[in-house]
């Protein structure tokens, strides 16, 4: 019987995705939550007879892959692939898959939190008040700002409507733009650098490559309107943190609001968490109860059809393996 590693706490706490895997005849490797798979050495223990994988952020580089000799599928239970070395698991015929229009929601709506938590003084004003401080201070109105999308995909598409609602002009920058999305949603399309210079909010959305890795930098940031905002829902290594923290204590931006980082959990004394004007979040941006559900449903599906044989189109990242695959 072909074995499935499955790690996300969520899928063993609800049991139907791993019913899913059940059904199809596969059997499910659990290791205990407290096994520290964020090792390669553990992660790779683990793997020992395993067929298939759905995982989180489980680092599978090239000598993870190399090693776990019968693994056929990596499933990300999400859209970000980042801790997967694709071109290794493309070399070994490992089929990486992930979990698209799943979280799209959740993000667009984490993204708007901590604008709006920025721009309404939140949670700063509810902490003053609990510490018995009732300080009515005047913020800038969020309505009539420019909100600047880098990256227009599922994400920043799911985001136009809602800061529209609110009031916001969204202009984006995208390497490969939807020109009919845009023009139908009153999106202006501009260069990375004409947002830079006319967002009075910069969100990002762009996936973490080698191409995007510090794409805002002490050079980009620089660009960016005095006393605007970034707000990175995406990955953490978009965002050169050092610089960042440079830009805000400057004065030069104003605010920040984050839900990922280079390092996570993010370390306690990072310089970033002593600057009153970053907002910060735990990396929640993607999951609320329905994304969670959907995303582990996908990539649970996602094992099951190439287990039985058939492709999930749209879900594989390294599609061109499709011809000589097989399980």
């Amino acid at each position: 019987m072909a074995r499935v590693l499955v790690t996300p706490e969520i899928m063993r706490r609800r049991g139907d995705h791993v019913q899913l895997l059940k059904e199809a005849g596969l059997e499910i490797v659990s290791p205990d939550p407290s096994t520290p798979l964020m090792q390669a050495s553990v992660l790779l223990e683990n793997l020992a007879g395993v067929s298939a994988a759905v995982v989180g952020m489980e680092p599978f580089n090239a000598d993870v892959l190399a090693a776990a000799s019968s693994l056929r599928v990596v499933a990300r239970v999400g859209v970000g692939y980042d801790a997967v070395d694709v071109p290794a698991a493309t070399a070994r015929n490992i089929a990486v898959t992930i979990t698209p229009g799943t979280n799209e929601h959740s993000v667009a709506e984490q993204a708007l939190s901590l604008i709006l938590g920025v721009y309404r003084g939140f949670p700063l004003r509810d902490q003053n008040v609990r510490r018995g401080l009732w300080i009515r201070q005047s913020l800038p109105r969020l309505a009539g700002k420019t909100l600047g999308l880098v990256g227009l995909g599922r994400i920043g598409k799911a985001i136009v409507p809602r800061a529209q609602g609110l009031g916001l002009k969204v202009i984006a920058y995208d390497p490969f733009p939807n020109q009919e999305f845009a023009a139908a949603s009153n999106v202006w399309l501009c260069s990375f650098e004409e947002l830079l210079e006319e967002a009075d909010i910069v969100s990002l959305h762009l996936p973490a490559t080698p191409q995007t890795r510090d794409l805002m930098n002490a050079g980009t940031l620089a660009k960016m309107k005095k006393g605007s905002v970034l707000i990175n829902t995406a990955r953490g290594t978009l965002v050169d943190e050092d610089a960042l923290a440079a830009a805000l204590k400057s004065g030069h931006l104003w605010a920040a609001g984050l839900d990922v980082f280079k390092q996570e959990p993010v370390p306690t004394d990072h310089p970033l968490l002593a600057i009153d004007s970053v907002l910060v979040s735990p990396h929640t941006g993607g999951i609320d109860e329905e994304s969670e559900f959907a995303m582990c449903t996908m990539a649970a599906q996602c094992v099951v059809e190439l287990f039985e044989g058939r492709w999930p189109d749209g879900a594989v990242v390294n599609a061109e393996i499709r011809g000589h695959w097989k399980w």
